[in-house]
């Protein structure tokens, strides 16, 4: 099950993110709104946990948007406040819950816990899709121009990565957390020779590069130049 979380205080995220990776979940986080939304609407998500005090929008617009290209995405609202009118402002918004900070983190898996077994048989979206590409995480298929493209374990979860995080610029660092699961290395250019193993089978005779380099920062996944 993939978990996004999106909040700004980086030790409750920490700590949230470590507690359901214990527990098995995938957590993905994101420190504000803008990032959030679109990680969100990848549609790759199996639940969404929002603070409601985000630097650059509020947490209830945040989740009327999410709610309103995602219907059926449970959806739980962490923040300090804590009235009646906040609350109903959240249910209002499309939140199937509300929990007040300081939380115990034994409720908070109950509450997540309780939501994915009632949506257990809701299909998720299982197809990614950029320009002429397209990625089944079924059946573990890419196709671009609709030629099969055979990749490397490694290498699909990767592209994978890189489809999921589409329009946004990813560290080296970032994506070896991610993808190996390991500390980054300054003194190895591994995530440059598995970006240039895929660019030669996802990009090579094709005029739209989908993979691009941004310079002393890392890569970003998009369809314009």
């Amino acid at each position: 099950m993939r978990i996004l979380v999106i909040e700004d205080e980086e030790r409750v995220a920490a700590l949230i993110k470590k507690g359901l990776e214990e527990l098995g979940y995938a957590v993905t986080i994101a420190a504000d709104g803008a990032v959030g939304l679109q990680l969100a609407l990848g549609g790759l998500f199996d639940l969404v946990i929002t603070d409601v005090l985000l630097p650059d929008a509020n947490g209830v617009d945040l989740c009327k948007a999410i709610r309103n290209k995602l219907p059926d995405i449970p959806i739980i609202m962490l923040t300090a406040l804590g009235t009646t009118d906040d609350k109903v402002g959240a249910f209002d918004a499309g939140a199937n819950d509300y929990l007040v900070k300081p939380f115990d983190f034994r409720e908070l898996y109950v509450r997540i816990r309780e939501l994915l077994k009632r949506t257990a048989n809701t299909p998720r979206k299982t197809v990614l899709k950029a320009a002429d590409l397209e990625m089944n995480l079924h059946t573990r298929i890419v196709r671009r121009d609709n030629r099969e493209i055979h990749l490397t374990p490694k290498e699909f979860r990767l592209l994978e990565y890189m489809m999921t995080h589409q329009g946004r610029v990813l560290t080296r660092a970032e994506i070896a957390e991610n993808v190996w699961e390991t500390a980054f290395d300054t003194g190895t250019n591994f995530i440059d020779v598995y970006i240039n193993y895929l660019r030669k089978k996802i990009d090579k005779d094709h005029s739209i590069k989908l993979i691009q380099t941004r310079p002393g920062i890392g890569f970003i996944f998009k369809q314009e130049p």
